[in-house]
């Protein structure tokens, strides 16, 4: 009978001692996974909490804040956009797209079709296109009459359109003046999307824009200038990846394409930062079109359709006389700050140069498509820093604003804006879905799976022990 109760004893006792290991364990692996989390937020400054990814306040360096932007281009912007590059004049863009890459060997390869671009026959495009009349040669240009005022002035002569410009881009690498390997493409069936163009080459490209000529200065150690060029190209580069991860190839397969949260998040909305410049870049071309209203109300859009003609001129004028833009935002971004001082003629030169550069790397992009969109974008970007920032002479306080721009331009300009507004669209409209799915998946649930695991395991084997 002794016997019997010291046995019993025994495995109470045995028992309560795997019992408090267990509760031991679970507490440990609490207070790890705790720590886990804890840890990747300290260590990751660039993590995007709830807090921080609602966007208050003034866009940095602009005169508008993100409240406004948002309404103004769900209810405004977009779908004036929109339906404004449907147009035969806005839908077909010039390109050179075989060129070789003054850098390095082309060692770019596409994975998918989707990476070829689709060139126009040559009875598709226009035949205003083809054989352009009332062209203004780079010698018949003349100055206006300024005014006499020291600051600057940000409007541009009533009469401003006199015939498309002959005149290449001193922004842009690409020469517009020379057709011989021009090639026509409609951008509606060539849309901006993921094209499985990834790799070394592509990434090479993105780290010859950045280290090479548009570096990250240090605090204090960046000008006005160079940080707006900054920001523009980092604006950009968030723009791109929006619609990549906004019409992603989900499963090759079944060829089922849709919207892909991961992408988004890791590469847009878990770095502040790059929203932030996404908007300002978004400002800055927009400014660009606003201060051409005039040039841009009075340009022939003649494609051969009288009827298409009217329809490109009635959603222009909407768009650059909205009064809902006027009122809430009238200076989206105020360039008179910029170019101030006897270095500015010097330092815009050497952002001019910086940025012929970051135009010719798109020769070196190993994606026909990719290519085709970064050619457009770094143009429109070129045309928007033409408008803004270029004035003729050395003493800019004293000359007045010149602006003579090609047709080619104008596409690029306003396809431009229209890709930046539906990335600001999406980035709203997206930020929580995507903060909710990606909250749901976390790594420290499977290790506290894993330990779990481990206990029972130990457990079934006392449970063994005890039957043998």
């Amino acid at each position: 009978m002794d016997e019997k109760k010291k046995s019993e004893s025994g495995i109470r006792w045995r028992w309560v001692a795997m019992v408090a290991v267990i509760a031991l364990l679970l507490a440990i692996n609490t207070k790890a996974s705790w720590n886990y989390f804890l840890w990747n937020d300290n260590q990751n400054p660039n993590r995007c909490k709830q807090e921080s990814c609602k966007y208050t306040g003034m866009v940095e360096d602009c005169c508008c804040d993100y409240e406004t932007v948002n309404v103004l281009n769900e209810e405004v912007l977009n779908p004036l956009l929109q339906e404004l590059v449907t147009t035969p004049f806005f839908r077909y863009f010039k390109a050179k797209l075989w060129c070789d890459c003054p850098f390095w060997p082309d060692d770019g390869m596409c994975r998918l079709r989707d990476c070829s671009v689709c060139e126009c026959p040559e009875n598709e495009f226009p035949e205003t296109f083809r054989k352009p009349s009332n062209v203004l040669r780079k010698e018949d240009l003349m100055c206006q009459e300024g005014k006499p005022e020291a600051a600057v002035d940000r409007t541009l002569d009533k009469k401003v359109f006199r015939g498309w410009a002959e005149v290449d881009n001193p922004w842009t690498s690409d020469d517009e003046t020379d057709n011989s390997e021009m090639t026509y493409v409609n951008l509606l069936l060539n849309p901006e999307r993921y094209t499985g163009y990834t790799g070394p080459s592509a990434r090479r490209i993105w780290d010859a824009i950045y280290s090479e000529n548009c570096p990250r200065y240090a605090s204090g150690e960046m000008c006005q200038e160079k940080k707006v060029l900054y920001k523009l190209i980092s604006g950009l580069h968030a723009s791109i990846s929006v619609h990549i991860a906004a019409d992603y190839l989900l499963d090759e397969a079944t060829n089922t394409w849709g919207q892909n949260f991961d992408v988004m998040h890791d590469r847009v909305l878990r770095h502040p930062e790059r929203v932030r410049n996404l908007y300002f870049t978004f400002l800055f071309v927009l400014r660009a079109v606003t201060k051409a209203s005039d040039y841009l109300e009075q340009a022939e859009y003649d494609t051969g359709n009288h009827e298409d003609d009217l329809k490109t001129q009635s959603l222009l004028k909407q768009l650059l006389y909205n009064q809902k833009l006027r009122a809430a935002c009238p200076l989206p971004f105020d360039e008179a700050k910029l170019w101030q001082g006897q270095s500015g003629p010097e330092l815009k030169q050497q952002i001019q140069k910086q940025f012929r550069n970051i135009s010719a790397l798109m020769d070196c992009v190993g994606c026909e498509k990719c290519r085709l969109w970064g050619k457009l974008q770094v143009l429109g970007l070129g045309t928007a820093l033409k408008t803004l920032l270029s004035v003729e002479g050395d003493n800019h306080l004293n000359q007045p604003l010149q602006l003579q721009l090609q047709r080619n331009e104008v596409i690029a300009l306003l396809n431009l804006l229209n890709r930046l507004s539906e990335s600001v669209k999406l980035v709203h409209e997206m930020a929580p879905s995507v903060d909710k799915i990606v909250g749901q998946v976390s790594g420290p649930p499977s290790q506290k799976v894993g330990t779990l695991q481990r206990i029972w395991q130990s457990v079934n084997d006392l449970r063994s022990r005890k039957s043998s």
